[in-house]
C-alpha cells in the first residue's frame, strides 16, 4: 500500500515565509551556475517522491546583468515564463502542491458525502410519497420487492412460499397470561384441520401448568391453540388450532432417509422472538446422537439428529427445517453453544444445530393425533447412561432395585444378560447409552435388528425383536 499521502511529505524550506515578505535583492549567481537546477531537500530514505504537477515551481535561472537578457536576440532559449524567483511573494490562493492535493482528496470526500446525503434524501421522500422520481435511481414504491418474481428453488422463492405455513407458539405457563412465564417457539402447519406440530420443550410449561398457548402465522393473524399430544422421548408435540382458519396449507414432508451431507438446508423460526427469520446452511452430518439433557434423567429426549450449520438459535424450536425444494427434512430441535451441553441454551448459534428427522417426526405426529400418546420401541433392558466411548454396557440392575433384564423382554429373547456391553446396533455402531436409545427410537415396534456386543472380551451378535412401551413414565 502507497504511504505517499500517509504524512511522507518533502519537507519544506525552511527559509520560506509563512507570509510572502518584500522582494529581496538577488545576487548574481557565477555565469557558470545557470544551468543549474535549485537544490531539492534531500528526501526521507525509503521514499520514493510523486512527480510534481505541473503547477510546481520551476527551476529558475537568476537574471543576468542589464542589457544582456538570453534570448532577446530571438536565439535559444526562450525567455522563461514569469515565474516568482524563490523566495519571492507567491499567489495567496493556492498552497504547496502536496497540502494541494491533499485538500483535493478532502474535497472530493466532502462531495461524496453531500451526494450520498442527497440521495438518501431523495430515497426517503420517494418512499414515503410512493412518487415516482424522474432519472432517478431510488426504487419507488411500485417497484417493492414483492412484484419480483423469483425463480422457483431460489431461497426467496421457498421461503415466500412456506411462510404462510409457519407458526410462531406463545406459550404462557399460568393460567392468567398477565402472570404466568412464558416463551416463544415455532411450528408448522401439518394438515388442513388445524394441527401444528412443534417440540416438546416449546409447549412443556403450558401444557403442565394449566397455561395458555396461541399460535401467530406470518399474516400477523393469532389463534389460540391446545395440546393434542406430548412425546417427552421424542421432543415432539402436536397441537390443535382451537378455530382454525379456511385454507390452510400444510407443508410438504421430505424423506429424511435420503438426505445427503452438503445439500442445503433453509431454517424458518422466531429466534429471540424475531418472527418469520430465515436462515441457510446445508446438512453439516447425519445420525449424531444427541440428548437434550445431560443423559441420565428421565424426562430427557434422544434423536439421531441432522445436523446443520443453518443459524439456529432459542425460538426456532420446534420450526421446519427445509430441503431446497421446500420440503421438510426435520424440526430444528438443539443447539451446540460454547461452554454448554447439548439442549437449549440462551448463548447464541455457532453452527451447529440439529434437528429430529421428519420421518421419525411423522410417526410421533400421526400416534399423537390418533391416539393423543407417544409409543417407543424398545428392547427391555437398562443401559448406563454416563459411559461412552466402548459401547453401552447393560447395566447390573434397572431402577429401584428391579432386573436390568425384563424378563421374557425382547432382550432376554435374544440372549443379552447384564454386564453385555452393546457395540452395534443394525448398521449403526454404538458409542454410549443415549446414541443406543437414539438409534432404537429411529424404529418402530415389531422391527427386527442385529445386535452385535462384547461379554467376557468375545465379540457376539444376536437377533432382537424390539417391544413397545406407550406412554413417557
Amino acid at each position: 500500500m502507497s504511504t505517499e499521502n500517509e504524512g511522507m511529505s518533502v519537507p519544506a524550506d525552511p527559509s520560506a515565509p509563512s507570509a510572502p515578505p518584500a522582494p529581496p535583492t538577488l545576487p548574481v549567481p557565477p555565469a557558470s551556475s545557470a544551468s543549474e537546477p535549485a537544490a531539492v531537500p534531500e528526501a526521507a530514505p525509503g521514499y520514493s517522491p510523486r512527480p510534481e504537477p505541473a503547477t510546481a515551481p520551476l527551476p529558475v535561472t537568476p537574471p543576468a546583468e542589464a542589457g544582456s537578457a538570453p534570448g532577446a536576440a530571438g536565439g535559444w532559449p526562450p525567455p522563461p515564463p514569469a515565474v516568482p524567483a524563490w523566495g519571492a511573494p507567491v499567489p495567496p490562493a493556492p498552497e504547496a502542491p502536496r497540502r494541494r492535493a491533499g485538500g483535493l482528496v478532502a474535497a472530493v470526500l466532502a462531495a461524496a458525502l453531500v451526494a450520498g446525503g442527497v440521495g438518501g434524501g431523495i430515497g426517503y421522500w420517494a418512499a414515503e410519497r410512493g412518487d415516482e422520481v424522474t432519472r432517478s435511481t431510488t426504487v419507488s414504491s411500485g417497484d417493492s420487492p414483492a412484484a419480483f418474481k423469483r425463480e422457483p428453488g431460489t431461497v426467496a422463492a421457498v421461503a415466500n412460499k412456506a411462510l404462510p405455513s409457519v407458526v410462531t407458539i406463545q406459550a404462557k405457563s399460568g393460567g392468567v397470561e398477565s402472570e404466568g412465564e412464558g416463551g416463544t417457539g415455532t411450528g408448522f402447519v401439518y394438515d388442513e384441520e388445524g394441527h401444528i406440530v412443534t417440540n416438546n420443550h416449546v409447549v412443556a410449561s403450558a401444557a403442565e401448568g394449566g397455561g395458555a398457548l396461541s399460535a401467530t402465522f406470518s399474516d400477523g393473524k393469532t389463534y389460540d391453540a391446545e395440546v393434542v399430544g406430548r412425546a417427552e422421548g421424542y421432543d415432539v408435540a402436536v397441537l390443535k388450532l382451537k378455530k382454525a382458519p379456511e385454507g390452510l396449507t400444510p407443508l410438504p414432508l421430505g424423506d429424511s432417509d435420503k438426505v445427503a451431507v452438503g445439500d442445503s438446508t433453509i431454517a424458518i423460526g422466531a429466534p429471540f422472538g424475531l418472527s418469520n427469520t430465515v436462515t441457510t446452511g446445508i446438512i453439516s452430518a447425519k445420525n449424531r446422537p444427541v440428548a437434550s439433557g445431560d443423559g441420565s434423567g428421565g424426562k430427557n429426549s434422544y434423536m439421531s439428529a441432522l445436523q446443520t450449520d443453518a443459524s439456529i438459535n432459542p425460538g426456532n424450536s420446534g420450526g421446519p427445517l427445509l430441503d431446497a425444494g421446500g420440503a421438510v427434512i426435520g424440526i430444528n430441535s438443539a443447539i451446540q453453544s460454547t461452554g454448554s451441553g447439548f439442549g437449549q441454551s440462551q448463548a447464541g448459534s455457532i453452527g451447529l444445530g440439529f434437528a429430529i428427522p421428519v420421518n421419525q417426526a411423522k410417526n410421533v405426529a400421526e400416534q399423537l393425533i390418533k391416539t393423543g400418546k407417544p409409543v417407543y420401541p424398545v428392547i427391555g433392558a437398562t443401559v448406563n447412561m454416563t459411559d461412552k466411548g466402548e459401547g453401552a454396557t447393560i447395566a447390573e440392575e434397572g431402577a429401584g432395585g428391579t432386573p436390568a433384564i425384563t424378563p421374557d423382554g425382547p432382550a432376554a429373547k435374544a440372549g443379552l444378560k447384564a454386564g453385555d456391553v452393546i457395540t452395534g446396533f443394525g448398521d449403526r455402531q454404538i458409542d454410549s447409552g443415549p446414541t443406543l436409545i437414539s438409534e432404537i427410537w429411529t424404529h418402530q415396534p415389531g422391527d427386527q435388528v442385529k445386535i452385535t456386543y462384547e461379554r467376557d472380551g468375545k465379540t457376539a451378535t444376536t437377533m432382537v425383536t424390539l417391544g413397545e412401551r406407550t406412554g413417557d413414565n
